[in-house]
């Protein structure tokens, strides 16, 4: 029996391999729901997720390939500050939304700010790092 293709209810626990917690459908109380294989979730849920019947429950470790990639340097990028607007709103963890080369919205993160550059970083939070998740599928 496969998932591919259906939409799916499932829940879910994510930590990471020293046991912190990054997210959890159980916290907000709704499963979350995606048609199986349509590319909507990271790969290696996808993939547990798509032999799995109603009701079964699982424990899955995805390696970064299989989850939000790894770490790319290329990604961590300085701007001079003058190229910077309202430069002095910035704090070092904010969120910042980015134009790609097409206009589309790139999400970064503030990494470093000194006199001369603000450093931004592009990559997933969760990038280069190992996941594992409890899951539970409610609705196939």
């Amino acid at each position: 029996m496969s998932n591919e293709g259906k939409k799916v209810k499932a829940h879910y626990r994510g930590t990471l391999d020293d046991g912190t917690q990054f997210d959890s459908s159980y916290d907000r109380g709704e499963p979350i729901e995606f048609t199986c294989g349509a590319g909507q979730m990271i790969a290696g849920f996808d993939d547990a997720v798509r032999g799995m019947a109603v009701g079964e429950r699982k424990t899955v470790h995805l390696e970064p390939a299989e989850a939000y990639g790894e770490r790319r340097e290329d990604l961590v990028v300085r701007f001079p500050i003058d190229q910077v607007p309202n430069p002095e709103q910035l704090s070092v963890g904010d969120k910042v939304m980015l134009s790609g080369p097409m206009g589309q919205p790139i999400p970064a993160t503030v990494a470093a700010i000194d006199a001369e550059a603000v450093t931004v970083d592009a990559n997933h939070d969760l990038a280069g790092k190992a996941l594992n998740f409890e899951i539970e599928l409610v609705e196939a």
